[in-house]
């Protein structure tokens, strides 16, 4: 690509493209040109736990927007007030939540406040809906994702969807990719009502302990918040979860007899662990949701019954990175390594930090036939019954339940379902203490990774913010890819495209990238630019 070359916007393929950055100072917080922050913020940045991001979403599918899914409820009135593609804004902390109530309320839902399902095995059966609402309502200073306000940004791209959530003043940021197929309408489902999901039942954390100890005053705090001894038996030195007793027995009772408790220390293991089945609880709701909302409104359409997406959430908690992953998106750390002197040259180092969950994993596909041993025809032209690469995500229903797949006609319908589900919700989930030595953690959809390995995307990305520390990472890593796209199709960058949406699927994906500058890192300066 020649040098300054950009990629043409005049078609709007480039459908977001926005950027956020904290000042190391505690207090203070600048404003990026194009960037929405309200003034007279105070921030705590005592953990400096990331420094900026950018992001950006490059579409290459023609696809249907706004769907009517949830008698329109999703595309109506939920994603236009978390969309903003071009910045950051702010909004309530809750933004959805009410409209959400009225996706439930209709269906007569005994458990899930937040979508259109009944209650599923994985939500607390002890607790009526009215008590999980009240226990989780928002406040400032309690629950793992609260916060009077919140800073979004994000929107959709072909069949992508792409979302980030950031609350400085209680130094987290949630990011997420939702990859699309067959349409959009899962990537819409999950980007009106993932986060919500997921920030309910992470505020369940302390509500579900504090009924264990109602009565036990000398455990609460002077606010009222629960103060508990947690141990870290859960996690292994490499920081991903181990198996263990029932979650109930990962809490070590309060000593009441002292005049005070240890408060919970967000940094013990259980307490990780407690975070990472929450996570994992949220999607099983979220694909619960999805499907029964699927099952009401098949007979109208039919084609519901194929759609699904992929799934990455990266949430940054102080200096806990927990990644939740479903299909093949991918998160990559680029760090020096643990043990590194900091002043000798060291080459940056591409840790992928999630597993591709496609057929051509060999790990994933022995999996898949060993799970079918009396189905012969599993695997059919490299895909999961001739239909999909992606042996894991949230959706297609088809693939999952006769019913749904009996809902389709002709040549649409999977001969020969023997033994569904076919395609597993099972995430991977993993938490990483960022080190000294953590640059920044690149995220994206696979149609970035068709072009590019690991190692070749951090050093891109490594050399662009080392000659442009005002630049825009994200953004550049599509140019880079559109200049590879268009050498490998023989066409120049402005050629390339001219294609329209649907046509140019041919010669790339639906490409969504995110950089996350980790906080050892200081960049003083703009971390994006919008176009």
């Amino acid at each position: 690509m020649m040098d300054g070359e950009t990629i043409n916007n005049s078609g709007g393929e480039i459908k977001v493209s926005f950027g956020y950055q904290c000042n190391d100072k505690i207090g203070t917080c600048n404003k990026p040109d194009g960037y929405e922050i309200l003034p007279g913020v105070k921030l705590r940045r005592a953990n400096n736990s990331f420094t900026c991001l950018s992001g950006a979403a490059l579409s290459a599918n023609a696809t249907l927007a706004n769907t009517n899914i949830c008698n329109g409820l999703i595309g109506a009135e939920i994603l236009p007030a978390w969309d903003s593609p071009n910045s950051f804004r702010r909004i309530p902390s809750s933004p959805s939540l009410s409209k959400l109530d009225l996706l439930s309320s209709p269906l007569q839902c005994s458990m899930s406040n937040l979508s259109c399902s009944p209650s599923t095995q994985s939500s607390p059966p002890e607790y009526d809906l009215f008590s999980l609402k009240s226990m989780s309502a928002p406040s400032r200073g309690q629950g793992f994702l609260n916060a009077t306000e919140i800073q979004v940004a994000g929107g959709a791209a072909g069949e992508d969807r792409v979302q980030a959530v950031c609350s400085e003043e209680n130094e987290w940021l949630f990011c997420a990719i939702y990859d699309g197929f067959n349409g959009r309408d899962a990537a819409d489902f999950l980007a009106g009502t993932f986060y919500e999901t997921i920030r309910f039942y992470l505020n369940l954390l302390d509500s579900a302990v504090k009924q264990d100890f109602v009565g036990a005053a000398d455990c609460l705090g002077s606010d009222g918040s629960l103060q508990y001894i947690l141990d870290d038996s859960n996690i292994s030195s490499d920081g991903k979860i181990t198996s263990g007793n029932d979650s109930k027995d990962l809490f070590v009772a309060c000593v009441t007899k002292t005049p005070s408790c240890t408060e919970v220390d967000q940094s013990s293991g259980s307490f990780k662990h407690k975070v990472v089945d929450s996570l994992q609880r949220a999607l099983s709701q979220a694909e619960n949701d999805f499907l029964y909302m699927v099952e009401q409104e098949m007979g109208d359409r039919p084609d519901l019954v194929s759609v699904g997406s992929c799934v990455l959430v990266v949430l940054l908690h102080g200096k806990d990175l927990y990644t939740l992953n479903l299909g093949d998106s991918r998160a990559v750390l680029a760090s020096y390594g643990e043990s590194v002197n900091m002043n000798e040259d060291k080459k940056l180092q591409a840790i992928q930090l999630t597993d591709s969950h496609t057929v051509d994993n060999e790990v994933e596909r022995t999996q898949l036939l060993s799970d079918h041993p009396d189905d012969p025809a599993v695997i059919v032209a490299g895909k999961v019954k001739g239909k999909l690469k992606v042996t894991r995500a949230l959706g297609v229903g088809y693939l999952k339940k006769k019913k749904m797949n009996d809902a389709l006609m002709g040549i649409l319908r999977v001969q020969n379902l023997r033994s569904p589900p076919y395609i597993s919700t099972e995430p991977l989930l993993n938490v990483h203490k960022i080190l000294d030595s953590d640059h920044f953690v690149l995220l994206g959809s696979d149609g970035l990774f068709d072009f590019f390995s690991n190692d070749e995307a951090v050093k891109l990305v490594h050399s662009y913010i080392l000659s442009n520390p005002t630049g825009d990472p994200a953004k550049f890593l599509l140019e880079q890819l559109v200049a590879r796209a268009a050498d490998c199709a023989g066409f120049s960058m402005g050629e390339l495209m001219s294609i329209p949406a649907g046509r140019r699927r041919k010669y790339h994906d639906d490409v969504t990238v995110i950089v996350i500058i980790l906080g050892m890192n200081k960049r003083t300066t703009k971390a994006s630019t919008c176009l």
